[in-house]
């Protein structure tokens, strides 16, 4: 699957993404990390993680200061992993391919006004992030 979303931190009032704790990203995916731990940290500092569910769906992670890439989810559980992520982190989920952000209620009022509008506001957890980034949730 080529698919691959995004996930980002807005401030209130801030029009950009603010900085992400990568230490909360460790914290949330090195327990499923299934990849090289040598291979984690790359030259600039960023985080990368192939992570696997229970059920075995995958997903390859790449985080840094101010995103993180969520690239080739595999429908499943993988999915319960990223919802977990964007929760702590207190961030949205980002379908680059539509435009459509995801968040919880709290974190809406945190996005630029311009995004606010069109947000897909759910329950953070697996299955509502699945569907709404599938384009499989009603609006």
């Amino acid at each position: 699957m080529g698919y691959s979303a995004w996930i980002h931190k807005f401030a209130e009032d801030a029009d950009v993404p603010v900085p992400l704790d990568l230490e909360l990203v460790r914290a949330v995916l090195e327990p499923h990390d299934v990849g090289d731990p040598r291979l984690r940290f790359d030259p600039d500092g960023d985080l990368q993680f192939w992570i696997r569910a229970d059920d075995g769906s995958e997903a390859e992670i790449f985080a840094g200061q101010t995103g993180v890439l969520v690239e080739r989810p595999h429908p499943g559980a993988v999915f319960g992993i990223v919802a977990e992520l964007v929760s702590r982190l207190g961030a949205v989920a980002i379908d680059p391919r539509e435009g459509r952000i995801v968040c919880r209620r709290e974190e809406c009022a945190h996005l630029p006004v311009g995004m606010r509008e069109d947000a897909v506001v759910i329950e953070m957890t697996g299955e509502p992030l699945e569907a709404a980034l599938l384009g499989r949730y009603p609006a």
